[in-house]
């Protein structure tokens, strides 16, 4: 009785171990395919191309909020619907490093349209203002004012503090 439970034991082991054999080192964010205005994660190699076998529950966080994803053939859908255009900061970490992406989603009437952001623009746009504001001296109020209108448009859009720095450092990080 000792060898089956044993046998038994180091079967269930051998399965969960095997369960996530591929790693996830890139994704693709779209709109879901049923348009029900969720977001789709789809896993992906370097180049963009999906990865079909991957398949078990990853750990993602979601702008700020950690949420267990099902991939199933290497797609996995966002729980929450999209009620209004926003940022979405996705991050994945694994073995390998931490992989992330900023989203801009744009939502008209039913349809999502994710874009891409490259979190360096949030780190250049205000460095260039400040040495546009400092090079030419009547530009301090138009730079001020474009200033406050970016900080604005984040903010409004659901980009807070935490993740604005946390998508900056990120991008940093993986530059060097």
């Amino acid at each position: 009785m000792k060898k089956i439970i044993f046998f038994l034991s180091l079967c269930a082991v051998g399965t969960a171990a095997f369960a996530q054999t591929s790693a996830i080192n890139n994704f693709l964010v779209k709109e879901n395919l049923l348009k029900n205005n969720k977001l789709a994660i789809i896993a992906a190699d370097s180049v963009g191309v999906p990865k079909e076998n991957i398949n078990g529950v990853y750990t993602f966080s979601i702008s700020g909020f950690t949420q267990q994803l099902k991939f199933n053939d290497g797609v996995a859908i966002l729980q929450l619907p999209i009620e209004k255009s926003t940022f979405v900061y996705i991050k994945h970490q694994n073995d390998i490093g931490t992989h992330s992406k900023l989203v801009y989603v744009y939502k008209k009437n039913n349809d999502l349209t994710p874009y891409a952001i490259n979190s360096l623009w949030l780190f250049l746009i205000p460095i260039i203002l400040v040495i546009l504001a400092f090079a030419f001296r009547k530009l301090i109020i138009f730079a001020v004012i474009i200033f406050l209108a970016f900080v604005y448009f984040n903010h409004s859009s659901g980009l807070n503090l935490s993740t604005f720095f946390e998508s900056i450092f990120d991008a940093l990080k993986n530059l060097f």
